[in-house]
């Protein structure tokens, strides 16, 4: 009886550890967008809006991810959210669309694209499905769907025909990198340069222990990165590139994780120093400017 109560012990005690971390479950799903594909100089809403077609194609793939229980996000929703901010305003141009996505607060957007097919023998639709991770752009997955050829013209059935095939794998391929994901984190850049005018070089030292500026910046690194791993691109007198850094899916909160977050907090760092520097932050991609 105490070996069992020991054991109880022991498993609560290991239970509670992990959720004071914030663990995330292996299994955990992540939360979908579905949205047009949009050609260059091409705003999301006209994409959306203009092409009947398209409008039914990510009607029928979100409905294709709600029947297998995914927590989607409708993106008709998002553009009546967003209407009053400018995000979605007709003359922008599609590579603004990061700003709708990341509003979102999805984990993945799947971009559709749909064309229909007319011939002799039939109609029928092919259905481009690709899959990025919300935070990075990374592609996680990719599919093409074709229809069967029917003399019709209800292409609603022939895109549904499509996506109940082409979603159940596209998904499980999306699983398996969001579990990548949740395990070795997500991966951002981080380039360190030295501005012409400043005193400093990333030899110059910092610190009383004689630490160069290159050593507390990695050493920096080194503690945040999500499991200790990093990686440096290269290194000159006046810039240090760190090609991978990983961060973790949530914050301490339970949060969506922030690259603000992190920008903000590595500035700080460096202003404890008495090193002052500009940020720029381009998606996952973090540049900073020593003055």
């Amino acid at each position: 009886m105490k070996i069992v109560k020991t054991v109880l012990i022991i498993l609560l005690l290991s239970a509670g550890r992990l959720a004071a971390q914030g663990t995330t479950p292996a299994n955990t799903q992540p939360t979908i967008m579905v949205i047009p594909f949009s050609q260059e100089g091409t705003s999301l809403r006209t994409a959306y809006e203009q092409n009947e077609l398209v409008r039914v194609a990510i009607t029928k793939v979100k409905e294709a991810f709600d029947k297998r229980g995914v927590n989607t996000i409708d993106l008709r929703a998002k553009i009546k959210q967003t209407a009053n901010t400018g995000a979605l305003q007709e003359d922008q141009k599609s590579d603004l669309k990061d700003e709708v996505i990341n509003n979102s607060g999805a984990d993945v957007y799947v971009e559709v694209e749909a064309n229909a097919n007319y011939t002799n023998t039939g109609n029928s639709v092919t259905l481009i499905l690709t899959a990025y991770d919300a935070f990075s752009g990374e592609s996680y997955a990719n599919k093409v769907g074709n229809s069967p050829k029917f003399y019709t013209t209800n292409f609603e059935k022939l895109v549904e025909k499509v996506a109940d095939t082409e979603i159940p794998n596209l998904l499980n391929t999306i699983q398996e990198k969001f579990n990548d994901v949740i395990d070795n984190g997500r991966t951002i850049t981080v380039k360190v340069g030295i501005h012409e005018n400043s005193k400093f070089k990333m030899e110059t030292e910092v610190d009383k222990e004689g630490n160069f500026l290159s050593d507390v910046i990695e050493d920096y690194i080194v503690e945040k990165s999500y499991k200790g791993k990093y990686h440096i691109q290269g290194m000159t007198a006046n810039q240090l590139t760190f090609d991978i850094v990983k961060v973790p899916l949530k914050d301490e909160s339970g949060n969506n994780f922030r690259v603000s977050r992190f920008a903000s907090d590595f500035r700080r760092f460096l202003r404890s120093k008495e090193i002052q520097c500009t940020q720029t932050i381009n998606g996952n991609s973090l540049v900073f400017t020593i003055n």
